[in-house]
C-alpha cells in the first residue's frame, strides 16, 4: 500500500491579528469566503449530524481565483475508501487526495474530492433560499455514496461566510508553512501547517519519524516567531461549525 503524505497542523492563539507575527509585516495574504454545507434540521437544534458522520461539504470563492467545491470524509479508513476512491488521482477539474491528518497527539486519516468551478460560479448556491447540494456533481456524488453511504444529502443549509485570510510557502526557521485565519461569529481562530511526503524507498516507519520530527519543528518555529499555540484540542472545523449552527441563520 502507498504510503501517505501527513499534514501536520497547529493552532495557534490571537487569530487574524496574529496573522503578521508569522508571515512578517510584509507577508502576501489572498482573503476568500468559506461557507459549509450542514443538515437544515440538525442546524436547527444546534447539532451538526454531516461533520459527526465525517463529511464535511465546502464551498470557497474570492480573490479573483477559481471557486472550489470540497467534499472530505475526515476521519476515514482505507477500507471505506472503494472502487476508483482507492487511490489518489488528479483529473482537470477534480483533484482527490488522501493523507494524514495529525493535529497535536490526534491522527487520522482524510479522504479529499476538489472540484474547480469558474470563478464566481459557486455564489448562488449558498444564497440563503438555495440548495447547497445542487452544485455537487456527479464524481463527487460517486464518492459521497460509495464511500459514505450512510451520510444523507437532503435538506442542506449553507453556513457562512467564514472570511478566511490566508499566505502560503511562508518560511519559519527552515520550515515551509501554510498559515490561514478563520474569522466569523465571534471567533477568530488561526492555524499553522505543513505536509511531509513520502520519499523514495521510504518505509512507513521512517515516515513516521520524520513527519514528528518536522511536527516539533513547527511547534518550535511558531513559538520562535513570538506567538502562543493554541491550548485547544478542538479542530478548527469543529469548532467553526458549531458556532455557526449556534448563530442566528441570514
Amino acid at each position: 500500500m502507498d504510503l501517505l503524505p501527513v499534514e501536520i497542523r497547529v493552532g495557534v492563539e490571537g487569530g487574524a491579528a496574529a496573522l503578521p507575527v508569522l508571515t512578517g509585516p510584509d507577508g502576501v495574504t489572498t482573503t476568500r469566503r468559506i461557507w459549509f454545507a450542514e443538515d437544515e434540521g440538525g442546524v436547527a437544534a444546534g447539532e451538526v449530524p454531516l461533520l459527526d458522520g465525517g463529511v464535511i461539504v465546502r464551498f470557497r470563492t474570492g480573490d479573483g481565483g477559481p471557486d472550489d467545491l470540497t467534499v472530505t470524509l475526515r476521519p476515514c479508513t482505507r477500507e471505506q475508501l472503494v472502487g476508483r476512491f482507492a487511490a489518489r488521482f488528479d483529473a482537470t477539474p477534480f483533484t482527490y487526495r488522501i493523507e494524514q491528518d495529525w493535529s497535536g497527539e490526534d491522527r487520522v486519516l482524510a479522504a479529499s474530492l476538489v472540484h474547480d468551478h469558474p470563478p464566481g460560479a459557486l455564489v448562488g448556491a449558498v444564497e440563503p433560499g438555495a440548495d447547497p447540494a445542487a452544485p455537487i456533481d456527479a464524481v463527487q456524488d460517486q464518492f459521497l455514496h460509495a464511500c459514505a453511504p450512510a451520510v444523507p444529502l437532503d435538506g442542506l443549509v449553507a453556513l457562512g461566510p467564514v472570511v478566511s485570510t490566508r499566505a502560503d510557502g511562508v518560511r519559519l526557521d527552515g520550515v515551509e508553512v501554510d498559515v490561514e485565519a478563520w474569522s466569523v461569529a465571534g471567533t477568530e481562530l488561526l492555524e499553522a501547517s505543513t505536509r511531509v511526503r513520502p520519499e523514495d524507498g521510504e518505509d512507513a516507519d521512517a515516515l513516521t519519524v520524520r513527519a514528528e520530527h518536522r511536527q516539533r519543528q513547527l511547534a518550535q518555529a511558531v513559538r520562535e516567531r513570538g506567538a502562543e499555540l493554541s491550548k485547544d484540542p478542538v479542530d478548527r472545523t469543529r469548532r467553526i461549525l458549531t458556532a455557526l449552527a449556534a448563530g442566528p441563520r441570514r
